[in-house]
Parts: structure tokens; C-alpha cells; sequence
């Protein structure tokens, strides 16, 4: 089928990754229909901003495009509803009101939902979780009303929504079951810098916990006890413990799945009629999946180009940024076991390098140093053989290996 056969597109999924698969698809040239299948009534928005601006300061939903542009867009939704099967042979989504959309090509876009280490503590009051807009609208509501959160996860959503919890005046106490700070996504030193970042700032974290337990109490609190201790109830409760991709449709279609949907560097699944984009695809390089805001929208528009037939192809390293305190921290690449650790320290910030056995960068996590991570990338992309020595040094110029 080439791209002039190709009448209607359907897309399941409305954040970020649906979004920017849209707004490609019509910048490409596309005039047939798009039908976007989203369970929420919003436009397309970025969830970034709800773990800090949203939740701080209670800015308005993050709209990924202005009114008008949606508008132009063309879109016929079906929100809010859920699609709750793909029917392959008769190249149909079939809705939960009973509708079966038709496709030419489909993307599957569904994302991820907060995963809860106890299905328990869901039916706990005054315990959330951080996905959507009206998570964060909630949570807002009840910062201005607490004085003590308790953060279940060390993770980058919990971190962030411990930094934003400080700057409320709360206290806070982040409990992770882990040894170390984010330990799955970044090195040592990183998370020890992490730790200080946030112990300077007044939070206390409980590391190496382990069997946690939540209880509510008479008065609506909620008291967390570890294996070793038990706190003082608090006000209230968010997890962050990671997500669980939405890979049911895409596994109940029989589609090809590893951590995620599998797809090649277009954007394509084990059925050339299917494509994937988002939290929900696998990195075609890394074979993992990436909860990135610049993978979801990247990586999208190369699917979103590649179901009209161009040959374009994903190749981006990971990337993903977080703002804690003011502080920005951007990192590149993933952890490799056994990597060499350079921990590098000037006026504009701190930068941690990460270097395989030839010397290869791996990993760059920079705190407030923007310009190391554009020259990581070319350092990436290029091969390049670094040295430890000149990395440490903070008189070094880094420019100068451009």
C-alpha cells in the first residue's frame, strides 16, 4: 500500500508521543482522516511539568500545542474512551462503547500507568500516585493542606516531587528500597550526588528499605513502618515506584514483545500495517524502553513518517533531563556495569562522566552544565576515545575536544 492508499490513520494514545505523531503526520502532508483514541478529555499534553510547576505553583495544564494548532490538526477524537482490542485480520480497533474503527495504519502510542509494589495500598486515602493532569491537580489540593509527605521510591518522579514538596515547606522523607538513589539509571557517584543535593535541602531519606507497610490511621494519615523502624504518620503519601508499560492491546493482538513493543528504526512492529511510539516501544538500538519526553516525541515523529513509507530511522542516544531545586540535571546514555566513574567539578557545575574500557563515553549525567551534554552527544555519536585525566581536570577545556 503505498502512501496515497492510505485513508485513515488511527492513533491510540493522546500524550506526548500520540501528539507529536499527529502534528508530523499532517506536517508530512497527510490530508486523510486521524482519529486520535485517548481515555482522557484533554488535548495533548506534557506531563514533565506536573511533578513541579503544576503541583508548586498550580500552573494550568501543559498543552502541547495551542488551541489552534490542535484545531488545524483535524483530529476526530473518541475521548474518553479505552480501546480494548485490535483486530489484525479486519484491520480494526474496537472501542469500549462497542465502535470499530477502520485503519489503513495504527499507532500505538498507550504509554505507561504507575505500577503500585502493593495493589493494596491503592485503597489507602491520602496515598497517590503522578500521571496525569488530575493527579496533579489533586495532589496540589492536598500539599496546601499537609506538613509531612512521605515519598515511596527514589526514583526520578519521587525525587522531583520531594524537591517540589520542599519548596512548599513540607517535610519530607523519601523511603527507597534500593541502596542507593535512582540506582537503575545512574552510576554511583550520581546518586551520591543526588543525596546531598536533597539532604542539603532538609529531606531524610531511608535507604535499603525493605517489606515497607502502610496503614492508615484513625485520624486519616498514614503510617509508614520498615523492617527497622517506624515513623511518625504523615499527612500524606506518594509513590513513585516506576510504571507498567499498556502493552495489553499490543499483546492480546499477538504483536511482537520483549520489555516493550518491538520495532525497527522506523518505528514499525511485526505488522507492517502497526506502528509503536512512546514508553510502550522499545529502543530500537538499546532494546529497552525509554520514559523519556525526548524519546516520545522524537522517536514518534520517525513513526509517524515512516507509516506514509519514508525509510527515516531512529537513532538517538537516551536522553532525559530533571529540575530539582532549581538545579537542572540532564543525563545521556546508560549505565554500563563496570564503567569508569570521573567526577568532574567547576564554576558553571558538576559533570559525571561514565567511560567503558576503551575510554568510550557511556554515560554523562551534568547538574547545571548544558554544554557537556551537547558535546556528549557528539562524543557518542563520533566514538570518541576520551581521557580520564583531562575529564577530572576542571582547568581543562572541554571545548576544546569538540
Amino acid at each position: 500500500m503505498s502512501s496515497e492508499d492510505i485513508s485513515h490513520i488511527v492513533v491510540i494514545g493522546g500524550g506526548q508521543a500520540g501528539g507529536h505523531a499527529c502534528k508530523a503526520l499532517r506536517g508530512a502532508g497527510y490530508q486523510g482522516n486521524l482519529t486520535v483514541v485517548t481515555d482522557e478529555p484533554h488535548d495533548f499534553y506534557e506531563r514533565p511539568p506536573l511533578s513541579k510547576g503544576v503541583i508548586t505553583e498550580g500552573l494550568s495544564i501543559p498543552r502541547l500545542f495551542t488551541e489552534e494548532s490542535v484545531a488545524a490538526l483535524e483530529i476526530d477524537w473518541r475521548r474518553p474512551l479505552r480501546a480494548v482490542a485490535i483486530d489484525r485480520e479486519a484491520s480494526e480497533v474496537v472501542l469500549d462503547n462497542g465502535e470499530c474503527l477502520p485503519y489503513d495504519r495504527l499507532l500505538i502510542a498507550t504509554g505507561s500507568r504507575p505500577r503500585l509494589p502493593v495493589a493494596e495500598w491503592g485503597e489507602l486515602s491520602n496515598v497517590f500516585t503522578l500521571r496525569s493532569w488530575e493527579d496533579a491537580r489533586r495532589l496540589k489540593e492536598r500539599f496546601s493542606e499537609s506538613s509531612r509527605l512521605g515519598v515511596i521510591g527514589g526514583g526520578w518522579i519521587g525525587l522531583e516531587v520531594a524537591a517540589s514538596a520542599r519548596k512548599l515547606g513540607l517535610t519530607v522523607e523519601v523511603f527507597e528500597c534500593q541502596s542507593r538513589l535512582c540506582e537503575r539509571s545512574v552510576s554511583l557517584a550520581v546518586s551520591e550526588a543526588l543525596a546531598e543535593l536533597h539532604q542539603e535541602r532538609g529531606v531524610i531519606l531511608h535507604l535499603g528499605c525493605q517489606q515497607l507497610e502502610l496503614t492508615n490511621q484513625a485520624d486519616g494519615r498514614v503510617a509508614i513502618a520498615t523492617s527497622e523502624k517506624r515513623c511518625k504518620p504523615f499527612d500524606l503519601v506518594v509513590v513513585g515506584t516506576g510504571v507498567a508499560f499498556n502493552l495489553e492491546l499490543a499483546k492480546e493482538a499477538g504483536l511482537v514483545i520483549e520489555q516493550g513493543i518491538v520495532v525497527d528504526a522506523v518505528g514499525r512492529t511485526s505488522d507492517p500495517m502497526i506502528f509503536a511510539a512512546g514508553d510502550v516501544a522499545q529502543h530500537p538500538q538499546l532494546g529497552l524502553c525509554l520514559q523519556s519526553w525526548a524519546f516520545a516525541q522524537n522517536q514518534a515523529v520517525v513513526a509517524a513518517k515512516g507509516m506514509l513509507g519514508e525509510e527515516v530511522a531512529y537513532n538517538e542516544p537516551a536522553w532525559l533531563w530533571s529540575d530539582q531545586y532549581g538545579v537542572n540535571i540532564q543525563i545521556l546514555g546508560i549505565p554500563q556495569k563496570g564503567a569508569q566513574e570521573v567526577v568532574r567539578k567547576d564554576v558553571q557545575g558538576l559533570v559525571i562522566f561514565s567511560l567503558n574500557e576503551q575510554g568510550g563515553l557511556v554515560q554523562i549525567v551534568a547538574f547545571d552544565h548544558p554544554r557537556s551534554i551537547k558535546l556528549g552527544k557528539r562524543w557518542i555519536a563520533s566514538g570518541r576515545i576520551l581521557n580520564a585525566v583531562q575529564l577530572a581536570d576542571s582547568t581543562f577545556d572541554l571545548m576544546s575536544l569538540r
